[in-house]
């Protein structure tokens, strides 16, 4: 199995649960849903934030590893908090590779 295929499978993994699904819509447009974190969104979303959504914090983090094992989203140590970003590039790869297989 290539790198590419093997990608695509844990992408496809990680894609396979709806909440993992609305987490990623939510870090698209993180100012419409984390609109009280302290850190400026543009350097990502603190798990603790998911936690608001309905989600507890051993839930979020077995998500957001998911995502992270996939190459969905990005990490970023600030302090003692580590922020998430969605991977845009991996993320409009996956898409166009898709879009060409399907």
């Amino acid at each position: 199995m290539t790198d590419t295929a093997t990608n695509r499978n844990e992408i496809l993994k990680a894609l396979s649960h709806p909440k993992r699904v609305e987490m990623l819509g939510w870090l698209k447009e993180p100012e419409a849903h984390f609109t009280d974190q302290h850190l400026p969104l543009d350097l990502g979303v603190c798990a603790s934030q998911f936690e608001r959504c309905g989600l507890s914090q051993s839930t979020v983090s077995a998500h957001l590893a998911s995502l992270q094992r996939a190459g969905l989203v990005t990490t970023q140590r600030v302090g003692q908090w580590i922020l998430y970003k969605r991977n845009e590039a991996i993320i409009g790869r996956f898409l166009d590779e898709l879009k060409s297989a399907l």
